[in-house]
């Protein structure tokens, strides 16, 4: 329902209230007018503006403004208190009258609608009055659209999941870059049409690295199909996707004596089909990359012909080692993938076809933290599960799980 908006009569007021000119000095305030709608061009605005249509749609809508010497003024900050009267006045969420700063109608109405929690930043001259970090604007926007998270770092995942944050270059977050006039105009723009139902492009890579922020792992944005288990199990869990199903607190093991503990800082998945994967630095140069079919004699395996596939590679390694007699005093961390099996061991082992998940190297056996698994022609015979291991036999092994799916098997 369209509601109505508290109307402020007095001229100098409405001025101060004008997103066009907030952050000014009071003498701008005053020499400035708003642009009229009637006339949207921007003379630091043309065409070929990466935020030209939704400034054009912005102005037009009413929640902001250009300044009298016909500039919009696209890359000027923009502060939380300036950002939340965008996003209210674009949602034409009701305002009431409130005594205080301007801006605390406002927010009295992004509190109400659930879009600010006192949690975020203090509710004060000084807190409002920041500018808005990309964090921050993740926070606002993903609420905007209904969503809800008890975890501070999963609100830029859930942003740009939605399509409505897209990455800085390739795929990067930049969550403490500061917030520009266009870049608000062009989030409120898509909070808009997400509500309305309209489908977002949607930055791949900008989630996988939310993904990684969040919990440690992109593996269910870059390769969503392998990862599947029944809704019932993770509903089940308690969980609401199966995103949640990976655990971040096990991603550090400790040995049962408490001599020995490693931690995997993240598991990143590498599409090897998409030369733009921004995370194939990780493992370059891959011309020189093989992997192992457990037969050691056969070293021409190499993983640049396996272009089909996806490499899980295991960043982190050993915190301590107190007794390196009982725990080898490699500098690697120590994982096992199981889920994906052979429907062909004898392919898989005499002819060399990857039909299965296999350790990648580049000249010993071990001197990668990395598996590749084909996109296609394995089996499920067991659960899908990472495991990270102590790097000790007999009663000194142990494990730490942080993911567990029953897949589709």
């Amino acid at each position: 329902m369209r509601k109505q908006f508290t109307k402020i009569a007095s001229i100098a007021l409405a001025a101060v209230l004008t997103v066009g000119v907030l952050g000014s000095t009071v003498q701008n305030v005053q020499a400035a007018t708003v642009a009229s709608a009637a006339s949207l061009q921007f003379t630091d605005v043309k065409s070929s503006h990466w935020a030209y249509s939704a400034v054009q749609q912005a102005v037009s809508k009413g929640y902001i403004d250009g300044y009298t010497n016909g500039t919009f003024k696209p890359d000027v900050s923009v502060t939380r208190a300036e950002f939340a009267k965008m996003v209210v006045a674009a949602m034409e969420l009701d305002v009431q009258d409130a005594s205080g700063k301007w801006y605390v109608p406002y927010v009295n109405s992004a509190t109400k609608a659930g879009l600010y929690a006192s949690a975020d930043f203090s509710n004060n001259d000084a807190g409002w009055n920041k500018v808005m970090t990309r964090d921050e604007m993740a926070r606002m926007a993903a609420r905007a659209i209904g969503e809800t998270t008890k975890e501070d770092d999963k609100w830029m995942y859930l942003a740009t999941k939605a399509g409505l944050i897209q990455g800085v270059g390739k795929g990067q977050l930049a969550p403490k870059g500061l917030t520009t006039r266009a870049q608000a105009v062009v989030l409120i723009e898509r909070i808009l049409s997400k509500n309305t139902g309209a489908y977002l492009d949607v930055d791949k890579y900008a989630v996988g690295n939310a993904e990684i922020a969040w919990h440690g792992t992109n593996i269910f944005t870059v390769m969503p199909e392998m990862w599947v288990t029944p809704e019932s199990d993770w509903k089940q869990a308690g969980k609401s996707s199966v995103e949640e199903m990976w655990n971040e607190k096990l991603m550090t093991i400790t040995s049962k004596d408490g001599l020995y503990q490693a931690k995997l800082d993240a598991l990143v998945a590498i599409d090897l089909a998409d030369p733009n994967d921004p995370n194939l630095g990780l493992i370059a140069p891959i011309n020189t990359l093989k992997w192992y079919n457990n037969r050691p004699s056969v070293t021409n395996l190499m993983v640049k012909d396996q272009k089909n596939s996806y490499v899980l590679y295991f960043k982190g390694g050993p915190v301590f080692n107190k007794d390196t007699k009982k725990y080898n005093p490699n500098t690697k961390i120590q994982f096992r993938v199981d889920g994906f099996n052979s429907p062909d061991r004898d392919a898989f082992f005499q002819e060399g076809v990857l039909n299965a998940v296999a350790r990648v190297y580049r000249n010993s056996r071990t001197d990668m933290t990395a598996v590749i698994i084909p996109k296609t022609g394995t089996i499920q015979q067991t659960d899908l599960v990472i495991r990270l291991q102590t790097p000790a036999a007999g009663s000194n092994f142990s494990e730490s799980i942080p993911l567990r799916l029953r897949g589709i098997q």
